[in-house]
């Protein structure tokens, strides 16, 4: 789900030439990549794309069903995937995937951090699930990353995490200028952010939170995206030069089950630039950056400082 943001952007174009048959591909069957959320819409849709492109990938979802049917349907395509049940909203289901990636997978190489909620329809603002869409949206994944961080591979290629969030989340939706100029710091801390949610929570709790400057569409699920792109902003400062990429991906207006298949364009499309933000060469490759979907025809896409 997206809303344009009035946020000042500057385009950056990728070649037009399909990159994933470029010289500067620098990734193998060996290049491990884990999608979170990916039973289906956009998540599925990277898996996909990723897979087809000669990764090995693991499928995430939190419904083992759902999950099994995912992987089963791209086995009937020929692309073989990996696949365990992860529900990033429980402290335990993180601690016994990462348990069981440690024992499968010598290191990681891209995290995309897709899964994310919302139990608001196209108009409706409810915050009554605020809590749980904090614990998927943000705590869930940040302490998935926290819990792999120790698993990237650190080489010349660099490792990449790329957490999927919206423009519903920017800064310049804050109506708050004491909490705005928090998330705005350059000293900004894990602490701070996660007193800005456990705020809001608590303005939600107390009935006060339509008066307190929060986002006005959509409040907790952009409150939720909001921390999500402080934390990566925090994360790529922390890792600038120590061969750990760390960017963020608002899809746009996506056709998924979120937006009721209303939207400007398709998963696919979606999927399409993220695989190519997630693989961009090593020379090419930025970080502490907000890409937006703009057009996948052309291989185009906005760019900002998170």
């Amino acid at each position: 789900m997206d809303q344009y943001s009035k946020e000042p952007y500057d385009h950056l174009s990728l070649p037009s030439s399909d990159p994933f048959q470029s010289p500067t591909r620098w990734w193998s069957k060996e290049t491990v990549a884990i999608v979170t959320g990916a039973n289906k819409g956009i998540g599925f849709a990277l898996v996909k794309r990723l897979a087809e492109i000669g990764l090995t990938l693991i499928l995430t979802a939190r419904d083992l069903e759902r999950g099994s049917k995912a992987v089963e349907s791209l086995k009937r395509q020929g692309l073989f995937v990996h696949f365990f049940r992860l529900d990033v909203s429980d402290p335990a289901s993180i601690q016994a995937f990462v348990s069981w990636f440690s024992q499968n997978f010598p290191a990681l190489d891209i995290l995309i951090n897709n899964a994310g909620i919302s139990y608001n329809e196209i108009g409706e603002n409810s915050v009554k699930q605020a809590e749980r869409v904090m614990k998927t949206n943000f705590f869930g994944a940040k302490l998935l990353t926290q819990s792999l961080l120790p698993f990237f591979r650190r080489s010349s290629s660099s490792s990449r995490l790329l957490n999927i969030t919206s423009r519903l989340g920017s800064l310049d939706k804050m109506r708050n200028p004491s909490i705005k100029a928090i998330l705005a710091s350059k000293d900004l801390s894990e602490e701070q952010i996660e007193g800005v949610v456990n705020s809001f929570l608590n303005d939600v709790k107390n009935g006060v939170w339509e008066s307190r400057g929060w986002p006005e569409m959509w409040t907790d699920y952009a409150v939720s995206k909001l921390a999500l792109s402080a934390y990566s902003r925090v994360l790529a400062k922390r890792y600038a030069g120590l061969g750990l990429s760390v960017n963020c991906y608002c899809p746009g207006f996506t056709q998924t089950a979120m937006t009721h298949g209303k939207g400007t364009h398709t998963a696919d499309d979606a999927a399409e630039t993220g695989a190519r933000l997630a693989l961009l060469p090593p020379h090419q490759l930025p970080s502490g950056k907000f890409f937006v979907w703009a057009n996948n025809n052309t291989a185009t896409f906005l760019d900002s400082k998170l």
